[in-house]
Order: C-alpha cells, then sequence, then structure tokens
C-alpha cells in the first residue's frame, strides 16, 4: 500500500486559509512605548514617555565596559552568568538580603529583567495556571503569561479621589483574597512600580506576605528600580519577610541602576530550586548573556560601594523628581508624587482635549500632548486589563530621566497648556 507521504499533492486536503502565526502572539501589537516614540520623533516632541535616561552613564561603568572587551572577555560566559558577576551580586545583596547568598546556584543572570520576568513564569507557570497582576503593571508581565499558557488574572490598586501621593494607591487584600483560586499560582509584584512611583510598605508587604504563604503561592518580585528610593521611604524586599525567601523570585537590572538600558544585563535572585527552574528556561532561551558587558557590570558593583553610588543616584533622580513635579503643579497637571521609580502619574482632568468616539481618553490627551504642547507623556491604559481600562480615562505618565536641559525645555513646552485651559 503506498504511504499517504507519498500521495499527489493534489489529493492533499488544503486548507481554507493561510494563516502561519500562532495563537499566542496574534493579539500582540506595537507597545505603547514603541507608539509614542514614534510620535515623539516624527513631531520633534520633548520625549518624556519612555523610560530611558538621555544621559550618559557614569565614566567608571564604560570604562569598565571598555576594559573588558580589551582583557577578551569576549566568548560565551557561563549560562547562570559570569562568575565575578554573580560573586559581585552575592556580595551587594546579601547584606540587603540579611543572608549569604550562594552565588552559583541563587543567582541567574539575564538578558535584561525583561527576561528575567518571561524566563520565571516559563519556569513556574504551566498552561492554565492562573498568575494574579496588580494594575497598574509593566505592560511584559501578561505577555509573559500568556506566552507561557497561563492565566493573567487582574487586581487593581485603587486612590481616593484627588490623590496626590503615589502612597495613597493601595491594594485591597480582600479583593485579592477573592480573584485566588486553586489554579492560582504565582503573584507579580512591582515595587517600586512602574508606572506609579509606589513604593509598597513593609505592613503592606506583611499583609501581602501572609496571603501568599497561607495560600501557597510564589512570587515574582519585579525590583528594578530599587535603588531609585525617595527618602524618609524605605525600600523592603519582600523576600526579607517571615516565610517569604523560599516562596521569592526577587529580579533587578544593570539598564536602571547604571543607566545602561541598551546593556540589557538584568539578573533573578532565588532560592536554589527556583533558580534551578529558572537557569533551565534560560538556557533554552538566550543560553548567555554578554560576557564582556557582565564583566562591566561585576566592576561597577564593586566600584559601586566605595563611590556611594546609589546614594548619589537617589540624589540625582530626586532632584529631578522635584524639578519636573513642580512644574506640572503649575500649569495645572495635577502630580502623584511618586516614592520610587523615575516616573509621574498627573491628572489630566483639566485639559480640554477633544476625543474621537471609540478613543480612550488617556490615548488622547497623550497625543495631544506630543503634538499640540510638543511633549511626549505615555497613556497608563496599557498598563490595565481591558475591563480596567476606565480607571486610567484622567491619567497620563511622565519620566524624568532625562538631563537638566531636556527638562528645562520640557518645562518651557508645557507652559503653553496655560494658555489652553
Amino acid at each position: 500500500m503506498p504511504s499517504p507521504l507519498s500521495a499527489p499533492r493534489s489529493n492533499l486536503p488544503v486548507p481554507s486559509t493561510y494563516d502561519p502565526v500562532a495563537a499566542r502572539v496574534r493579539g500582540f501589537g506595537a507597545t505603547v512605548f514603541a507608539e509614542f516614540t514614534a510620535l515623539a520623533n516624527a513631531t520633534g516632541a520633548v520625549n518624556l514617555g519612555q523610560g530611558f535616561p538621555n544621559f550618559s552613564a557614569p565614566d567608571f561603568v564604560k570604562e569598565a565596559a571598555r576594559a573588558a572587551i580589551a582583557g577578551d572577555f569576549n566568548q560565551y560566559a557561563r549560562s547562570a552568568g559570569h562568575p565575578r558577576l554573580v560573586q559581585a551580586l552575592a556580595q551587594v545583596y546579601g547584606a540587603h538580603f540579611g543572608r549569604t547568598l550562594d552565588p552559583m546556584t541563587e543567582i541567574v543572570v539575564t538578558v535584561g529583567a525583561t527576561e528575567g520576568i518571561f524566563a520565571t513564569v516559563q519556569a513556574l507557570v504551566d498552561p492554565g495556571d492562573e498568575v494574579i497582576l496588580l494594575e497598574p503593571f509593566y505592560d511584559s508581565y501578561p505577555a509573559a503569561v500568556t506566552m507561557a499558557g497561563g492565566v493573567p488574572v487582574y487586581v487593581p490598586l485603587r486612590a481616593p479621589a484627588g490623590s496626590r501621593r503615589a502612597a495613597d494607591w493601595t491594594l485591597d487584600i480582600d479583593e485579592l483574597v477573592a480573584a485566588i483560586t486553586p489554579r492560582t499560582k504565582l503573584l507579580i509584584l512591582n515595587t517600586p512600580s512602574n508606572p506609579l512611583g509606589k513604593v509598597f510598605h513593609r505592613a503592606e508587604l506583611a499583609k501581602l506576605a501572609e496571603v501568599v504563604c497561607r495560600l501557597n503561592l510564589t512570587v515574582l518580585s519585579d525590583e528594578v528600580y530599587e535603588w531609585m528610593v525617595y527618602p524618609p521611604v524605605e525600600h523592603v524586599r519582600i523576600a526579607t519577610l517571615p516565610g517569604m525567601w523560599e516562596r521569592t523570585v526577587t529580579l533587578g537590572s544593570a539598564g536602571k541602576t547604571f543607566s545602561v538600558t541598551g546593556w540589557k544585563i538584568g539578573w533573578a535572585i532565588a532560592p536554589r530550586p527556583l533558580a534551578a527552574a529558572i537557569l533551565m528556561a534560560h538556557q533554552w532561551i538566550p543560553f548567555a548573556v554578554s560576557t564582556p558587558l557582565q564583566e562591566a557590570v561585576a566592576v561597577a558593583l564593586e566600584d559601586a560601594a566605595p563611590r556611594d553610588y546609589f546614594r548619589w543616584l537617589s540624589d540625582m533622580y530626586l532632584a529631578k523628581r522635584d524639578r519636573l513635579i513642580s512644574v506640572l503643579e503649575e500649569v495645572g497637571l495635577a502630580p502623584m508624587t511618586p516614592d520610587g521609580s523615575y516616573f509621574i502619574i498627573v491628572d489630566t482632568r483639566a485639559l480640554p482635549v477633544p476625543v474621537t468616539p471609540g478613543e480612550r481618553r488617556d490615548v488622547a490627551v497623550c497625543r495631544w500632548l506630543t503634538q499640540t504642547i510638543g511633549v511626549a507623556a505615555i497613556p497608563p491604559s496599557p498598563f490595565y486589563s481591558e475591563a480596567h481600562q476606565h480607571l486610567t480615562d484622567n491619567l497620563a505618565r511622565f519620566t524624568f530621566c532625562k538631563t537638566d536641559e531636556m527638562l528645562a525645555e520640557a518645562a518651557r513646552r508645557l507652559q503653553t497648556i496655560k494658555r489652553v485651559r
């Protein structure tokens, strides 16, 4: 009998349509950052939308990269991380976690924190598992969950009307518990948060930790803005709370820490079983991360403490935050003062911006700010599930990780708002 594989092609069933794209990515489009950066470039707007520093990285960091390349650190690195870097990370973070970290088994270096998110979700989430996302969320979280076959479940933070502080946005623990089912596997936490700039305080984290331990969940704690926390607020790592080390993955980022977002060096710190699972996923995603840049970040971390670098970074961003807040208040964009990160959410309800039917107001406002005022901001609705996007209608997000000259030009242009209100 002839094999079916040898049958004439004309006898094979013909699909009605040709669609090679996997269902898991069909719903994805361009990110809001790509969209508004392109709009800013096209209109010549000052880009206070996308959160990347437009100033130079510190000289000691750049020199470390030059020296690493010249020193021939140019072949594949150890998959879990270049030895000098994981040792430096263990040294820096051991004091903050209050424990001795094993650099070889409790740290995985990733292609930025974004791959850390993706690899962690791939390692811990099976198809059908539910993952709690606190809104607003960083926009890669639901994509990572979807790609793993997981199911995002959304619980929004809420703030009282007229709030002027990111700290006022709080999580209703009863609402969180109601969202958890027997299929819930993971909760993703972001502190300090993007886009709010909220820093979860110890009492909030203690309540969250109690739920996580009682209901046997794991936490992915995205802490990439950890060094941008403004006095008197303290950054508390949820992994340091009772019972939480064993069930927490903590993410960090050299891009945020040293203003080198293009280097894409991040890390996951976790107990050995979780770190091993992340490594199993990571080895099939990039296998290894740029060796010379890992060497450079290791040197930068070794040099950071003697230079009092982390305090300098926080002080530098605090001055920029206060400068932009002053301008926003002056022109009637009521800012919600962040305690961390380099983002500010503002209330835009005072702006008389026309909205096209079917368009979200926050998107219309940010297009207007970019095209008419000449300052780009980001609409926060992409940081929410569709059911909760109405919560962002009167909000916009600005960033202040820019040079003082760029912030001054943005301030000059924002003055135009006073003439149109």
